[in-house]
């Protein structure tokens, strides 16, 4: 199976250690991130994390992983949130704060810039 590669792919969508699953499909992805999957497999809450919709790394990741564009996103979240069906994923405001907070929230999954990354948190592949 040819995997595509592309230049900028030097960033990761990471788990905090205690999620179980390893590998997701680009749709449980999306799911996950458009808050509309709500658990994992084993029934643990699933906690977004992300960064402002003006950070590069949120921009690359909502178009590369998810295929929408960042406001696509928003206006989703805003939408669940005004209609009072959900909640909008949790914002960090740096790299180093998405590390700490998905290496301790149980359930946490968030991205990270390649170097960032350390043993605190779990890589999952998307396929």
């Amino acid at each position: 199976m040819a995997v595509e590669v592309r230049a900028n792919d030097h960033y990761e969508i990471v788990t905090n250690p205690g999620v179980n699953e390893k590998t997701l499909s680009v749709n449980s992805l999306r799911s996950i991130f458009s808050m509309r999957l709500k658990t994992w497999s084993d029934g643990t809450k699933i906690r977004v994390f992300v960064l402002s919709d003006e950070d590069q790394l949120h921009q690359i990741v909502s178009k590369e992983k998810l295929n929408v564009f960042p406001y696509q996103l928003r206006s989703t979240w805003d939408r669940l949130v005004f209609s009072g069906t959900g909640q909008a994923p949790i914002k960090v405001n740096s790299s180093e704060e998405m590390l700490a907070r998905i290496a301790t929230t149980p359930g946490a999954i968030g991205y990270l810039w390649r170097a960032n990354i350390n043993e605190n948190v779990n890589v999952l592949e998307i396929k």
